[in-house]
């Protein structure tokens, strides 16, 4: 069965067992509420009467959205505003709708045999844990002590290459005084 509820001003498609996130709703985990405002019922193709009609929900979090940046600027008129927003939100399971229970057993299973699967891959034939894979080496830098540096800059003249030396820390001194 499914059910189309409104809250926070926005509509969703809910069957039991669904997450959804909504608007900011008081209470904390684990908390169950009831969404009265049910605007649509059905099961499969056919409608139903939404008259009395309730989605029960459990509440799994409070939490806040992504960031949102409000900046404003009006150009050539030195006027910028930056703002940020973070909207609270509420994640609720759907436990029910109307009287139809989400059939936990069955989600529970179906989980299992999943996370037996996972556990057969990492081990061995003879049952032991398979080893995990080494980290790559890392490739040696190009500027290491292996790599040869040359001894001076080389200044050219004209065709031919000569090296210029430094000159000595002493003779710049005796230059100076």
């Amino acid at each position: 069965m499914f059910a189309i509820v409104r809250t926070g001003g926005k509509q969703y498609r809910v069957a039991p067992g669904d997450k959804i996130v909504v608007e900011k709703l008081a209470g904390a985990a684990g908390d169950t509420i009831t969404l009265d405002d049910v605007l649509l019922a059905g099961n499969g193709g056919d409608l139903q009467s939404t008259d009395g009609l309730a989605v029960e929900a459990e509440i799994i979090a409070q939490a806040k959205g992504e960031k949102v940046i409000v900046f404003k600027k009006r150009r050539r008129h030195n006027y910028r505003r930056k703002n940020g927003h973070r909207q609270q939100h509420t994640i609720l399971r759907i436990t029910a709708v109307g009287g139809e229970r989400a059939a936990q057993g069955t989600a529970q299973a179906a989980a299992a045999p999943e996370t037996q699967q996972d556990d057969a891959a990492s081990t061995s034939p003879a049952g032991e844990a398979a080893p995990a894979k080494k980290p790559r080496a890392k490739k040696a830098a190009a500027g290491t002590a292996d790599a040869p540096q040359p001894a001076a800059p080389l200044k050219t003249e004209g065709q031919e290459s000569v090296a210029v030396d430094a000159p000595a820390p002493d003779a710049v001194a005796d230059k100076t005084a």
